[in-house]
Protein backbone atom coordinates (compact mmCIF):
# COMPACT_ATOMS: atom_id res chain seq x y z
CA UNK A 1 0.00 0.00 0.00
CA UNK A 2 1.35 3.38 -1.08
CA UNK A 3 1.86 5.95 1.81
CA UNK A 4 0.27 9.45 1.77
CA UNK A 5 2.29 12.27 3.83
CA UNK A 6 0.46 15.62 4.27
CA UNK A 7 3.00 18.30 5.12
CA UNK A 8 0.76 21.82 5.46
CA UNK A 9 1.30 25.51 7.30
CA UNK A 10 -0.14 24.38 10.87
CA UNK A 11 -2.70 22.06 11.33
CA UNK A 12 -4.45 22.35 7.89
CA UNK A 13 -4.09 18.74 6.91
CA UNK A 14 -4.56 17.16 10.22
CA UNK A 15 -8.32 18.70 10.27
CA UNK A 16 -8.52 17.57 6.54
CA UNK A 17 -7.62 14.01 8.00
CA UNK A 18 -9.97 14.44 10.94
CA UNK A 19 -12.94 15.78 8.39
CA UNK A 20 -12.07 12.58 6.18
CA UNK A 21 -12.09 9.75 8.92
CA UNK A 22 -15.53 11.54 10.38
CA UNK A 23 -16.85 10.87 6.87
CA UNK A 24 -14.93 7.46 5.74
CA UNK A 25 -13.58 5.72 8.74
CA UNK A 26 -9.82 5.48 10.01
CA UNK A 27 -7.56 5.77 7.66
CA UNK A 28 -4.18 3.43 7.38
CA UNK A 29 -0.68 4.67 6.07
CA UNK A 30 -1.51 8.33 6.43
CA UNK A 31 0.48 10.74 8.51
CA UNK A 32 0.45 14.90 8.67
CA UNK A 33 3.64 17.16 9.45
CA UNK A 34 2.99 20.82 10.66
CA UNK A 35 4.97 23.41 9.37
CA UNK A 36 5.10 26.48 11.58
CA UNK A 37 7.22 29.04 12.88
CA UNK A 38 8.83 27.07 16.06
CA UNK A 39 10.17 24.63 13.98
CA UNK A 40 13.30 25.01 12.31
CA UNK A 41 14.37 23.96 8.17
CA UNK A 42 16.22 20.96 9.76
CA UNK A 43 13.87 19.82 12.34
CA UNK A 44 11.25 19.99 9.49
CA UNK A 45 13.30 17.90 6.88
CA UNK A 46 14.11 15.04 9.86
CA UNK A 47 10.57 15.22 10.64
CA UNK A 48 9.84 14.34 6.99
CA UNK A 49 12.20 12.01 6.42
CA UNK A 50 11.16 9.94 9.79
CA UNK A 51 7.29 10.27 8.69
CA UNK A 52 8.26 9.18 4.97
CA UNK A 53 10.17 5.63 6.68
CA UNK A 54 7.35 4.99 8.82
CA UNK A 55 5.10 5.11 5.77
CA UNK A 56 7.06 3.95 3.01
CA UNK A 57 6.09 -0.43 2.76
CA UNK A 58 7.92 -0.66 -0.10
CA UNK A 59 5.26 0.99 -3.18
CA UNK A 60 6.11 4.42 -2.36
CA UNK A 61 5.16 7.69 -0.62
CA UNK A 62 2.89 10.49 -1.87
CA UNK A 63 3.74 13.86 -0.57
CA UNK A 64 0.47 16.00 -0.81
CA UNK A 65 1.13 19.85 0.60
CA UNK A 66 -1.87 22.81 0.62
CA UNK A 67 0.32 25.14 -1.42
CA UNK A 68 2.94 25.24 -4.84
CA UNK A 69 6.11 27.41 -3.36
CA UNK A 70 5.06 27.12 -0.05
CA UNK A 71 7.40 26.01 2.78
CA UNK A 72 5.58 22.77 3.04
CA UNK A 73 6.06 21.92 -0.70
CA UNK A 74 9.61 23.64 -0.89
CA UNK A 75 10.37 21.28 1.72
CA UNK A 76 8.59 18.32 0.05
CA UNK A 77 10.41 18.91 -3.11
CA UNK A 78 13.65 17.69 -1.79
CA UNK A 79 12.19 14.02 -1.28
CA UNK A 80 11.48 13.57 -4.36
CA UNK A 81 12.80 10.71 -5.70
CA UNK A 82 11.28 8.41 -8.79
CA UNK A 83 8.88 5.57 -7.75
CA UNK A 84 9.55 5.80 -4.29
CA UNK A 85 8.32 9.69 -3.50
CA UNK A 86 6.08 11.71 -5.40
CA UNK A 87 4.20 15.53 -4.43
CA UNK A 88 1.16 16.73 -5.50
CA UNK A 89 0.10 20.38 -4.21
CA UNK A 90 -3.20 21.88 -3.12
CA UNK A 91 -4.33 19.00 -0.81
CA UNK A 92 -8.23 19.59 -0.59
CA UNK A 93 -10.89 17.15 1.07
CA UNK A 94 -11.98 15.01 -2.02
CA UNK A 95 -8.21 13.95 -2.48
CA UNK A 96 -8.23 12.30 0.98
CA UNK A 97 -11.27 10.46 0.69
CA UNK A 98 -10.19 9.32 -2.50
CA UNK A 99 -6.66 7.81 -1.47
CA UNK A 100 -7.86 4.95 0.53
CA UNK A 101 -10.28 3.66 -2.22
CA UNK A 102 -7.46 3.53 -5.07
CA UNK A 103 -3.86 3.36 -3.12
CA UNK A 104 -3.87 -0.10 -3.23
CA UNK A 105 -4.24 -0.69 -7.32
CA UNK A 106 -1.77 1.71 -8.38
CA UNK A 107 1.61 1.92 -8.82
CA UNK A 108 3.18 5.50 -7.09
CA UNK A 109 3.31 7.43 -10.50
CA UNK A 110 -0.07 6.61 -11.31
CA UNK A 111 -1.91 7.04 -8.09
CA UNK A 112 -0.28 10.57 -7.67
CA UNK A 113 -2.00 11.26 -10.95
CA UNK A 114 -5.17 10.13 -9.96
CA UNK A 115 -5.63 11.82 -6.67
CA UNK A 116 -4.43 15.18 -8.89
CA UNK A 117 -7.12 14.75 -11.48
CA UNK A 118 -9.71 13.68 -8.70
CA UNK A 119 -9.08 16.83 -6.54
CA UNK A 120 -9.27 18.92 -9.90
CA UNK A 121 -12.57 17.85 -10.84
CA UNK A 122 -13.96 18.57 -7.52
CA UNK A 123 -13.47 22.22 -7.67
CA UNK A 124 -16.62 23.83 -8.51
CA UNK A 125 -18.23 27.36 -8.50
CA UNK A 126 -21.59 26.60 -7.40
CA UNK A 127 -23.26 29.17 -9.19
CA UNK A 128 -22.23 27.68 -12.38
CA UNK A 129 -23.42 24.62 -11.39
CA UNK A 130 -26.52 25.85 -9.82
CA UNK A 131 -27.58 27.44 -13.06
CA UNK A 132 -27.23 24.71 -14.98
CA UNK A 133 -29.40 22.68 -13.11
CA UNK A 134 -31.98 25.73 -13.29
CA UNK A 135 -31.29 26.02 -16.97
CA UNK A 136 -31.76 22.10 -17.67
Amino acid sequence: MIGVLIITHGNVGDELIKAAELIKGPSKLLLHVSVDSSKGVESLKKEISSSIKKLDQGQGVLILTDLFGGTPSNLSLSFLKKDKVEVVTGVNLPMLLKVSDIRQDMNLRDFAAHVTDYGRKNIYLASEVLDKKIAG
